[in-house]
């Protein structure tokens, strides 16, 4: 019985086994699973889970698809943060150096400013090299009047068309009603060009060459920034009349070259000399030529300065008619050019660090600044930096000495480098002793003992240097942020990047608008917010739209079979696009 019953029980134990899964087996996966979930985040261990049940293996790819995008949104939200909180650093560093360094000072007509003595003479360096060069060309100065009456300033439509949003125009006399308003210049093209039909008549008066030095008024209101945009600003405009095309379009090289070298034989600042897009041109011209450069801190290019071949246009709007040398009547070849005081802001964007200005010595007010370093015995000190001063004057250095006893060195050295002075003497009690100086550099920092009776020729020859090693670095700085593009996804992580784009191109203006558009939209949460620190503009942004810069001069090999970066069409030269003021 006792055999019988075991060997039943076995049996039934057998059964049972058969039937039932083992609670050991079974278990295990599941207790793995919740070990797993425990280890990992819950979102994840949701998409694992899932994943063992087949009927839901749809839904769980698009919860994980679902979060992935998510979380691509969320980090590009955050690099667009992080871009505009770095924009917003580099306005606001802008904006404070600008007024601590006494180069403006804000007035209470937003977006005009007042241009102090420091930056005032930056401008007449500026002033001083252009002048001579196009004088060495034949072109002589004039002025002619700030207004210009309304049916003057209609008189070329397309022209109008392109300044209309930004005339200013006086419409009251005392307290009373103008008959006609009377506009203030946004340029002269229809202030000069009827007094140059009366001035020409025969082929004799021929070339006619005239340049004035003056401000304009283009009522901007988006973004005013100091230099960079502004209501009133100071510019230069050539106005120019020939006899034949070939003539008008050798002056508008020659211009541009001396706007190029301004740039960089002055300021430091590389520059890209090209021809401007059809829809980018100068309203109611032939062509534009221009130097565009490139602000590497804020991956913004601005527009330095343009040449127009006007062609025949606004001639036959103001007659301007001469009897040339084979007795009939033929219209003159017309050109336009200026530069603005905008160039002080390029070159304040591009070569400003933490401390301050930088300046290069060609355009600085001071060039060399001494500072004597009082202690106890202070005998002799002002007497050696007066010797020395002189000695730099006479070599041609334009020098200071800060012989203030109410602040210490350490507050001058401050105070200078804020100004951009190229070079700082410092002369104490153990230099009087050794018989030199310490000579410090603005730009990069070092400093060295100079005997006295060498400072004169080291301080010229470090002045050249300087000037030479700004420009170096500035072009090796701006050519690795010009980027070769033949494709949309290259174009935008270039824009991206804090670069300019070199593209391949259709040259179609259809094609530009698109490009402006779409990179507008995909960078809709990339708009600058600009605000005047003094008077701020509601709703000012500087969009992150991409436009046409130029067409370079120097244009390197076209591949074959080149398709357009945009549209794909056949591709006829490399242009330049990027974010710009």
């Amino acid at each position: 019985m006792l055999k019988r019953r075991d060997s039943n029980s076995l049996r039934k134990k057998s059964e049972f086994s058969m039937n039932t899964p083992n609670l050991s087996s079974s278990l295990f996966p599941v207790l793995l699973i919740c070990f797993l979930c425990f280890l990992i985040p819950p979102a994840s261990a949701e998409c694992f889970l899932s994943s063992f049940t087949p009927w839901n293996y749809s839904h769980t790819h698009i919860y994980i698809f679902k979060q992935q995008r998510e979380t691509k949104k969320s980090r590009e939200r955050e690099r667009e943060r992080e871009r505009e909180r770095e924009r917003e650093r580099l306005l606001l560093r802008y904006s404070q150096v600008v007024i601590r360094s006494e180069m403006i000072e804000y007035y209470d007509v937003s977006g005009c400013y007042i241009l102090r003595p420091w930056s005032y003479r930056i401008w007449e360096e500026i002033q001083g090299f252009f002048d001579a060069g196009i004088k060495k060309l034949g072109v002589q100065n004039s002025y002619f009047p700030l207004f210009v009456s309304k049916s003057a300033l209609e008189t070329e439509k397309e022209h109008v068309e392109g300044f209309a949003p930004e005339v200013a125009w006086v419409t009251k006399s005392g307290g009373s009603e103008m008959a006609e308003p009377i506009a203030i210049r946004p340029t002269s093209e229809t202030i000069m060009y009827p007094a140059y039909a009366k001035w020409i008549k025969s082929h004799r008066d021929l070339p006619l060459r005239l340049n004035q030095w003056c401000n304009v008024v283009r009522w901007e209101f988006k973004c005013p920034t100091p230099f960079i945009r502004s209501r009133e600003f100071l510019w230069q405009e050539g106005h120019t009349a020939f006899a034949t095309l070939e003539e008008a379009e050798v002056e508008v090289l020659d211009i541009l070259d001396l706007y190029s070298r301004v740039y960089e034989e002055l300021l430091c600042v590389p520059v890209i000399k090209g021809k401007k897009t059809e829809k980018e041109k100068f309203a109611g011209g032939l062509y534009s030529t221009t130097c565009e450069g490139f602000i590497p801190a804020n991956g913004r290019a601005f527009q330095g300065a343009t040449s127009h071949c006007l062609g025949q246009n606004f001639a036959k709007m103001f007659k301007i008619e001469f009897l040339g040398e084979d007795n009939t009547t033929k219209m003159v070849w017309q050109n336009s050019w200026g530069i603005t005081t905008r160039t002080i802001g390029a070159m304040i964007m591009f070569h400003g660090d933490n401390k301050g200005l930088v300046l290069p010595p060609r355009v600085a007010p001071v060039q060399c600044v001494l500072v004597p370093i009082f202690f106890k015995d202070t005998t002799g000190l002002v007497e050696q930096c007066e010797i020395l001063s002189k000695e730099l004057q006479a070599a041609g250095v334009r020098t200071h000495g800060d012989y203030r006893d109410n602040y210490n060195p350490g507050w001058k050295y401050n105070h200078w480098e804020l100004k951009g002075v190229p070079l700082r003497l410092e002369l104490g009690p153990e230099d009087m002793e050794a018989k030199q100086v310490v000579i410090v550099r603005r730009d990069n920092g070092e400093s060295e003992n100079v005997p006295w009776n060498n400072v004169a020729n080291r301080v010229v020859n470090l002045l050249v240097e300087i000037q030479h090693s700004m420009l170096e670095r500035a072009r090796e700085k701006v050519s690795k942020l010009l980027v070769s593009c033949t494709t949309w996804e290259q174009f935008t992580k270039a824009l991206e990047s804090k670069s300019m784009a070199l593209t391949t191109w259709c040259g179609r203006t259809v094609c530009e608008e698109q490009i402006k558009t779409r990179s507008e939209e995909e960078s809709k949460g990339q708009a600058q917010e600009v605000q005047d620190e003094e008077h701020p503009e509601s709703g000012e942004k500087l969009t992150g739209a991409a436009k046409s810069l130029c067409t370079p001069f120097n244009q390197p090999e076209l591949p074959a079979n080149a398709k357009c970066f945009m549209c794909s069409q056949p591709a006829i030269n490399w242009t330049v696009f990027a974010r710009s003021y």
